[in-house]
């Protein structure tokens, strides 16, 4: 059992205290500093009453990529579900 590691965060200039396996620094990090870039892009490029409004903002972001990558790999697998049927009917045939 590894040992725990704690580490902080800092997010939308608010600092998050957190105790993580070690395997998961690096992909929390990299998710902290992503969304603080993506909150910088939203502060220049729209006027922000607060940092609730960036961070939603950021959040729906996050959240739509999630989806449209998921549709996308629907699609992919639908696309190569229908592909292997039909090399598996070739196949098929002259066997």
């Amino acid at each position: 059992m590894s040992e725990k590691l704690k580490i902080k965060l800092s997010i939308a200039d608010r600092v998050y205290p957190l105790t993580i396996d070690p395997s998961q620094e690096e992909g929390l990090r990299k998710a902290a500093k992503n969304i603080d870039v993506l909150i910088k892009q939203f502060e220049q490029s729209y006027s922000v009453r607060d940092k609730q409004d960036v961070l939603a903002m950021c959040a729906l972001q996050f959240a739509s990529q999630v989806e449209q990558k998921s549709i996308d790999n629907i699609s992919v697998n639908e696309h190569l579900e229908v592909k292997l049927n039909d090399l598996n009917e070739l196949l098929s045939k002259h066997l």
